[in-house]
């Protein structure tokens, strides 16, 4: 059970009484306190913590992590300097306790939560695909074994500590999402949660512009199959070269998923069978299977290997596995919706990267009706964003018959689109998702596919939002 004495034990010398207060969750919004909850005030660019504190107390938090005294009439517990034998507990909260830094002090906490249970922790990590591997793997692993994973998208130096907090002495395994800016985020991650199986998905050009070059994302992602231990096991995309860079970079055991025939898990016949999923054929050690799994586009079926790869990994038999495959209920961010006309709406808008929209443009073409392609802008690209916004632009031109693009980045996606052949009275150009709004109700025909999608600082949810009204 968690308690006040954890975080004095873990960041200080003081010895636990017994009769600390229980402490209900771990929060960073003060809006999420509620009774017996911690909450840790963090100073982030735009808004600093310290000045919720009174908040997060008025809705029930028994204590704060601070970096300096918060006026008030408050218990305040210095842990920078030496502790006395014993501390004003107890009866005696709300409880601000001082640290050097919160967040570095929460990670300190929650690294020595994780460590007091033998649970074994996979982790996940890669450009695009962490979430719905890390869901697809939580299904699978499901079927045997009690498994802990991160909530939502619980992934980053701030999100996953608050995540380990929820694990529980029971938890068999853990399936913990890994996501990064930058070098050294992973690293610290691994650091708190000790992995003993690593999954890497693919390497891409997410948020380059913050880590600066493609050579420092697959550095960052790279960090969780150096932490490894030599017991442990690497599984790695055989079909992306970047991702097999890494096996040199551990002592752990590898194994390879992919539709390259030499890999140790492989599928070959993918065929897609539109809202009813994907099926295809599985090849492992001689063996071979039909499966279908109820995940939309033909790019599940890496989400499906690297499930099936963590489940024969961790000594599942087939019928375990293939029954975790077929039972999930993983969909996640690509859902759809019912549009005007009839139409049908592929709500893909959580965020967008160049893989990942033509992942989505593949499952589009896939599906009946006329093909919508309704695109953003891709941020974060730093020196790629042209050359990708242009690379989506000819795959557009090859599945669409009608584009609109949202932004100004994405009118690489229309120049290039018309260049490899879309006609130009099929290409439309606005500059924002309010002003796509009446230009989509007009332009969409009866039983249109209409793919949404755009980073998520592009809000295309406004999109969805305005046309799913319609059903």
């Amino acid at each position: 059970m968690l308690t006040l004495a954890h975080f004095l034990e873990s960041l200080s010398t003081y010895q636990a009484t017994g009769d600390e207060p229980v402490v209900s969750c771990v929060v960073m919004d003060s809006r999420e306190a509620v009774p017996g909850s911690l909450f840790v005030a963090h100073k982030g660019e735009k808004v600093d913590g310290h000045e919720f504190v009174a908040a997060a107390f008025a809705q029930g938090a028994i204590a704060a992590l601070v970096d300096r005294p918060i006026a008030g009439d408050y218990t305040t517990i210095d842990l920078r300097t030496a502790l006395p034998s014993s501390l004003p507990l107890g009866a005696s909260t709300p409880v601000c306790l001082v640290v050097e830094e919160t967040i570095t002090a929460l990670q300190t906490s929650a690294k020595a939560w994780r460590a007091r249970f033998p649970v074994e922790v996979i982790g996940i990590t890669g450009s695009v695909g962490k979430t719905s591997t890390k869901e697809l793997t939580h299904a699978v692993l499901s079927s045997k074994y009690r498994t802990f994973k991160s909530p939502g998208n619980r992934n980053s130096i701030l999100g996953l500590p608050l995540a380990l907090f929820d694990l529980q002495e029971s938890d068999e395994k853990a399936v913990l999402e890994m996501g990064m800016y930058t070098t050294g985020e992973i690293a610290t991650l691994c650091d708190m949660t000790s992995p003993k199986v690593g999954v890497v998905t693919l390497v891409g050009a997410v948020h380059l512009e913050r880590a600066g070059s493609m050579d420092n994302i697959v550095k960052a992602k790279r960090e969780l199959v150096e932490a490894l231990p030599a017991d442990g096991t690497a599984v790695l995309n055989k079909d992306d070269a970047l991702v097999m860079s890494m096996a040199d970079y551990t002592s752990a055991r590898i194994f390879t998923y992919g539709l390259d025939q030499t890999a140790d898990l492989w599928a070959s016949r993918i065929r897609s069978k539109g809202l009813e999923g994907v099926q295809f054929t599985l090849h492992y050690e001689g063996e071979s299977m039909v499966v279908q799994v109820p995940l939309l586009g033909r790019h599940s079926v890496h989400t499906a290997l690297r499930a099936a790869a963590v489940g024969l990994v961790e000594g599942l038999t087939w019928d375990e596995i293939l029954y975790g495959l077929r039972h999930t209920a993983v969909q996640l961010r690509l859902v759809t919706v019912p549009g005007p006309k009839n139409s049908l709406i592929i709500d893909d808008t959580y965020n967008a990267s160049p893989d990942s929209v033509l992942a989505a443009l593949n499952l589009m073409h896939d599906l009946d009706g006329r093909s919508v392609a309704v695109l953003g802008d891709m941020l974060e690209l730093g020196y790629l964003e042209e050359q990708a916004h242009r690379q989506v632009g000819r795959r557009v031109a090859e599945v669409a018959k009608l584009l609109v693009t949202v932004g100004q980045r994405a009118r690489w996606i229309g120049e290039e689109a018309v260049a490899s052949g879309l006609p130009q009275d099929k290409v439309v150009m606005v500059d924002d998702a309010v002003t796509a709004v009446p230009t989509l109700e007009e332009l969409i025909q009866e039983n249109d596919t209409v793919l949404v999608k755009g980073s998520l600082g592009m809000r295309m949810d406004q999109i969805i939002n305005a046309l799913g009204r319609y059903d």
